[in-house]
């Protein structure tokens, strides 16, 4: 019994190249795929000093539960043609919200609603941000779009 608890309390370990093992260029690599999507409002939170289960949460947005699907299809794929794979994925029912545990770097992509409803970027705010600048277009899209970031 005590040790199939020590197996439930273990955190599994992803499959990550050597490329990718700095949990710094594994987000930023997840971003620029994200982005060739039209993901937008990026945020990367260290969250090191607060948590002890990942290193960095990213944050991004989608227009609709298709988009979030699409970006989130996106990244597992050039994640995985480039030997990273995810040790948990959920919300693939809902899609308002997909979460991609890549370890280190755990990704969590929402719809607006439901980025406003969870509120991580609230939840999150004490954590430092990792510095990313979007590109010109997709402050262009959000923009267009009306969306406050």
């Amino acid at each position: 019994m005590e040790e199939q608890l020590k197996k439930i309390g273990k955190r599994q370990k992803p499959v990550l190249p050597e490329s990718l093992q700095d949990s710094k260029v594994l987000a930023l690599e997840i971003v620029k795929v994200a982005w060739d999507r039209n993901a937008y409002q990026t945020k990367i939170y260290d969250v090191r000093k607060l948590i002890d289960y990942t290193d960095l949460f990213v944050v991004l947005s989608g227009r609709s539960e298709r988009q979030v699907a699409s970006i989130a299809d996106s990244i597992q794929a050039e994640m995985k043609a480039a030997g990273a794979v995810p040790i948990g994925v959920e919300g693939r029912q809902s899609g308002t919200w997909i979460l991609l545990d890549y370890g280190s770097v755990v990704v969590h992509i929402f719809t607006r609603d439901a980025r406003e409803y969870y509120d991580l970027d609230r939840l999150w705010a004490d954590a430092p941000l990792v510095k990313v600048q979007e590109p010109q277009w997709v402050l262009d899209f959000a923009r267009d779009e009306s969306y406050d970031f």
